[in-house]
C-alpha cells in the first residue's frame, strides 16, 4: 500500500532487447520523472536516470559503485550465464572496478590518451580517412552511385585506429566486432552470448599471449610490462578485460557517432550549410550529435551501496541502473524546450548546459580526446571530397541499432554525387593501407 499523499508507483518500463529509436519512448519517460523504473532482460528490475540533472549527480555520487558485488540479483543466483547484459557487469577492467583499484587500471591505460598523445594521432587518422573515402568513391562506384557509409568509414576508422594503437594485427580486426557486437547487443539469444563472449576472450588472450613473447611499440606491449607505483602489474584477467573495453568502446561508439552525425546534417542540410558558411564548426557537429542523438542509450550499470533517493526517487541498494544519456540529451529541463531541435549554435548561447553523454566524474569516458578527433576529421574530409552527399534511403527506412545500449542504424546507405556522375576515387590512391 502506498503511503497516504505519495505519488503513485510507476509501471516499470520494458526495455526492448531488440533496440529501436529511444527517443519517443525516453521523451515519454522523462515527462514522468527523471528516475524511471525499468525492466531488463530475463525480468530483472532494474532503474534508468534519465533526466540531465539527476544522471549528473547519479554519476558522480560517492555512493555509486561499479563492481558487480553490488548488484544484488546477481549476488542471489537470479542471473544466468546466456545472460544478455552479464559482460557489462561483470568483465574484469576498469569499468567495473571503484576507488583505489580503479585509480590504479585507468591510470595504467591513460597514458595512451592524454591530448598530446591524440594530437599526435591526427596525420594517421587524417591518412586512413583519406583512404576509406576512396574505398567508399569505389563501391558507389560498383553501387550504381551508393554505398554503405557505415561500413566502408564509420565502422574501419576507429577499428582501424585503436587496433593499431593496441598493435592488433588486421587479421583479428573483422572478428572481433562481429564478436563483440553479438556480445553488447542485448537481444542475442543466451547460448550465443556465451559462445560469443568465450570466443572473444579466446582471441584476446591469443593476442595478448603472442606480444608477451613478441613485445611491440603498442598499448598491449606497455600494458603488460606496465607496473603501477605500487609495482602491481595488470592480472591477466584484468589486461584481457581492459583490452575488450578498448577495442569494443574504442570503435563501438566512434562507429555510432560518426554513422549518426552524417544522418543528422543530411536530415538538416540548414545546419551543414552553416558548417559550410562558417557559422558553426565541424567540432559543433561533434558535441551536439552527442547531445541529440547520443551514440550511448543506455549504459549499464551503477549500484547504489544504499538506498538512494535521487531526483525524488528511491533507488534501493543494489539495484543495477543504467544511465540514460540519450534521454538525457534531449532533457528539456536542461536544454530548453527546443531540446529535440538539433541546432550548432546551440553551445554559443548564454548558460548552455553541456551533454553528458560521454559519462561524468571518475569514469568519464577515457578514449572521449580521440573519439571527437575522429569524428571530426572524418566528417570534415567527407563533406569536402563529397559535398553532394545525401542519404540514399528515406530516414524511416534505415533499421535501427540491435540492442537499448548502443543507438544508431545497422547501415547508412549514402549517395555521394548526383545520379549519373563518378563518385570515383581520387587518381593515384590505392585504398586502405592496412
Amino acid at each position: 500500500m502506498e503511503p497516504a499523499g505519495a505519488p503513485p508507483a510507476r509501471t516499470p518500463h520494458r526495455l526492448n532487447p531488440a533496440g529501436g529509436c529511444p527517443h519517443a519512448d525516453n521523451a515519454r519517460l522523462v515527462a514522468g520523472g527523471a528516475v524511471a523504473p525499468v525492466e531488463l532482460p530475463g525480468g530483472i528490475e532494474g532503474m534508468a536516470v534519465l533526466g540531465h540533472e539527476a544522471l549528473r549527480e547519479f554519476l558522480q555520487h560517492p555512493e555509486v559503485a561499479k563492481n558487480a558485488r553490488h548488484f544484488t540479483a546477481l549476488r542471489e543466483g537470479r542471473i544466468t550465464a546466456g545472460w544478455p547484459l552479464l559482460t557489462f557487469a561483470t568483465v574484469p577492467g576498469m569499468t567495473t572496478a571503484d576507488g583505489a583499484d580503479h585509480r590504479r587500471l585507468r591510470a595504467l591505460a591513460a597514458r595512451a590518451f592524454t591530448p598530446r598523445r591524440v594530437a599526435e594521432l591526427r596525420p594517421r587518422v587524417e591518412e586512413l580517412t583519406d583512404a576509406l573515402l576512396d574505398d567508399l568513391a569505389r563501391a558507389a562506384a560498383c553501387g550504381d552511385g551508393v554505398a554503405d557509409l557505415r561500413r566502408h568509414v564509420a565502422l574501419p576508422l576507429p577499428m582501424g585506429v585503436i587496433c593499431e594503437l593496441l598493435g592488433v594485427d588486421v587479421r583479428f580486426r573483422d572478428r572481433l566486432h562481429h564478436l563483440g557486437s553479438r556480445v553488447v547487443a542485448t537481444d542475442t539469444p543466451p547460448a550465443e552470448a556465451v559462445a560469443a563472449n568465450r570466443e572473444l576472450l579466446a582471441v584476446l588472450g591469443e593476442i595478448a599471449a603472442a606480444k608477451a613473447i613478441r613485445p611491440g611499440d603498442d598499448l598491449t606491449s606497455a600494458l603488460i610490462a606496465a607496473r603501477d607505483e605500487g609495482g602491481d602489474r595488470l592480472s591477466q584477467q584484468e589486461l584481457i578485460g581492459t583490452l575488450l573495453l578498448m577495442i569494443i568502446a574504442g570503435h563501438e561508439t566512434t562507429l555510432n557517432l560518426i554513422t549518426n552525425a552524417v544522418r543528422a546534417l543530411c536530415a538538416h542540410p540548414e545546419q551543414l550549410d552553416l558548417v559550410r558558411a562558417g557559422g558553426a564548426s565541424w567540432a559543433d557537429v561533434v558535441e551536439e550529435t552527442l547531445r541529440w542523438d547520443a551514440p550511448v542509450s543506455y549504459f549499464p550499470f551503477r549500484y547504489p551501496v544504499r538506498d538512494l533517493t535521487v531526483a525524488g526517487t528511491l533507488i534501493p541498494a543494489g539495484t543495477p541502473v543504467l544511465a540514460g544519456y540519450s534521454a538525457a540529451g534531449r532533457d528539456p529541463a536542461a536544454h530548453g524546450p527546443d531540446a529535440d531541435r538539433f541546432d550548432l549554435t546551440r553551445t554559443a548561447r548564454p548558460g548552455a548546459v553541456r551533454h553528458l553523454s560521454l559519462g561524468h566524474g571518475a569514469h568519464y569516458c577515457l578514449g572521449a580526446p580521440l573519439a571527437r578527433l575522429e569524428a571530426t576529421v572524418a566528417l570534415e574530409r567527407l563533406f569536402t571530397r563529397f559535398p553532394a552527399l545525401r542519404l540514399a534511403v528515406p530516414e524511416a527506412d534505415l533499421q535501427p541499432h540491435a540492442g537499448f545500449v548502443g543507438n544508431s542504424v545497422r547501415s547508412l546507405p549514402v549517395r555521394l554525387a548526383p545520379e549519373g556522375t563518378d563518385p570515383g576515387p581520387r587518381a593515384g590512391r590505392t585504398g586502405m593501407d592496412p
